[in-house]
């Protein structure tokens, strides 16, 4: 499995305000079912980042082409493999 941050970028705001609780529950039921790992908005207001893990890229697409900021158009996305290191 490997890990994947995905930038979600601002688009609009009143549609991200108004999404805002579908996509905390969308991503809680991910990281129930460990895909997410670790998710959080950017202080400045300009979106936020989420780190997924999965077999390949492709999956995580998947995950985050059924966000409710993706499908109602309050965000954009990237997504890069990310080769983590964490503190032991």
């Amino acid at each position: 499995m490997n890990y994947y941050a995905v930038y979600l970028p601002m688009k609009d705001e009143e549609l991200s305000a108004t999404y805002r609780p579908d996509h905390l529950a969308y991503l809680d039921a991910r990281m129930a079912e460990g895909k997410v790992k670790a998710k959080g908005r950017f202080t400045d207001g300009s979106g936020g980042l989420v780190i997924y893990q999965a077999d390949s890229a492709e999956d995580v697409e998947e995950y985050v082409k059924h966000d409710p900021y993706i499908v109602n158009g309050a965000r954009s996305y990237v997504i890069k493999e990310w080769e983590a290191a964490f503190a032991e």
